[in-house]
Parts: C-alpha cells; structure tokens; sequence
C-alpha cells in the first residue's frame, strides 16, 4: 500500500495564477467539491499554455489532450474564498508534458489540494501526437 500524499509548500511550484471560487463550486456540504478542483487544474494549465506558450484555442494548430490526472484533498475552501494555483513542470516525453499542480489560500504556505495533469500534445486537425510544441518547451524553460 502506499503512502497517504501529504500538502506540498508553496515553493515547490514556480508559475502561479489566481483562482476565484464561484458560488456555483459549492456543495451540499458548503465547500468546494472535490470535482471542481480538477476545472481548476485544466484552468490553470490552460491559462499558461494561452499566456505563455503561444496556444490559440479552437483554431490554433495544435493542442493538448488529457490522457491522466489525480487529485489529493488536505483541507477545504468554500465561495467566496479566493484561491491560487502553482503549477511545476514534471517529465516531459516526446510529445506529452506532466503538470503537477497545487490549490492553495491566496498567499497560502502550502495545498489544500495537489495533483498532476498530463496532456499529449496533437496536431488540432489529425488528433495525432505531435513533438513538444518549441513555444510549449520555451515558456516551460522560462517557469522552472
């Protein structure tokens, strides 16, 4: 059996982005359900693949697909609770790029929720694996 993940500090992740909880996030429970964490990873790698890799949503020329992702849960948060999300560049493979990915208070020292996404990247128009876009390792060089 392994072991139970435990909250990452902030400072293992190196590019950041805000996050504002909508009171739609909420559950019965009065917090953030658990599967509005994994709209918080696509949001936040998108939002850095847009602005800083070059990707042009729906006419670009390629595009990633998520082909893996896990979340594990530390503490809550609940609308209208301002969030943030790190993102550290994990492996990176000949056409597909790991994204580990961290919740957090604003300002918060460590998760409240981590996980990892990866994505492989395809051509938009074939859907077939592509290598690294040069724009993706750049902006990914740039963030470690």
């Amino acid at each position: 059996m392994s072991t139970r993940p435990t909250p990452l500090p902030r400072s293992d992740f190196t590019w950041f982005s805000d996050i504002q909880t909508r009171w739609s996030d909420n559950d019965q429970y009065g917090h953030v359900n658990n599967v509005v964490y994994y709209a918080y990873f696509d949001t936040v790698v998108n939002a850095f693949l847009i602005g800083e890799a070059g990707l042009v949503p729906v006419t670009g020329a390629w595009m990633g697909l998520v082909v893996d992702t896990r979340c594990s849960f530390f503490a809550p948060a609940s609308y209208p609770e301002p969030l943030e999300a790190g993102i550290a560049f994990a492996e990176s493979g000949s056409s597909s790029q790991r994204y580990e990915i961290g919740i957090f208070r604003q300002g918060g020292d460590t998760t409240l929720a981590h996980g990892h996404f990866v994505h492989v990247y395809v051509d938009a128009a074939s859907r077939r694996p592509i290598p690294l876009p040069e724009s993706l390792k750049a902006a990914i060089a740039r963030a470690r």
